[in-house]
């Protein structure tokens, strides 16, 4: 994967990340149990299905574990810009354009690079929350643009 493009003083006009909250939840309470979404192959996640995915993740453990039930965390930043070589189109548009030429393109929005086997989400909660938390992460993989896969990362043996 090609070293991302973030040097940010060199670019004029950045677009802004859509993420809202990177933190969820109970973000005091210390959960015996917590739960990994990581990407089965390196990948550009854009951040637009970053913020689907929390959306769709955060919405299903509110309605299932209350708001102090759980803490979601995005463990990613869309740090790589995005460019686009628009192309004219139209009548006329061959005469506007040099095509191909001098196509270095404009931002147009940002990205985080993933490496295989990386964190995306994180989810920690309690026993009694297990099965909404592997269902939210099974959601918010969906919105995500590689197949990924639910980890336990700790309490393990309160699940058995």
């Amino acid at each position: 994967m090609a070293r991302a493009y973030t040097r940010r003083e060199y670019i004029r006009r950045i677009p802004g990340s859509r993420i809202i909250q990177y933190d969820m939840g109970n973000l005091s309470a210390d959960f015996p149990l917590s739960l990994s979404l990581a990407v089965k192959n390196p990948a550009s996640i854009s951040h637009n299905s970053l913020e689907a995915a929390r959306i769709a993740s955060n919405r299903y453990l509110q309605r299932k574990a209350g708001r102090l039930g759980y803490h979601l965390k995005i463990r990613v930043y869309p740090h790589h810009v995005v460019r686009e070589n628009p192309m004219a189109t139209g009548a006329g548009a061959d005469r506007v354009q040099d095509g191909m030429r001098k196509a270095f393109g404009k931002p147009v929005s940002s990205a985080a690079l993933v490496k295989k086997g990386q964190k995306v989400l994180t989810v920690q909660t309690n026993k009694k929350n297990f099965r909404n938390a592997k269902e939210a992460l099974r959601r918010a993989s969906m919105k995500i643009p590689v197949s990924c896969r639910i980890i336990i990362d700790k309490g393990e043996e309160l699940v058995k």
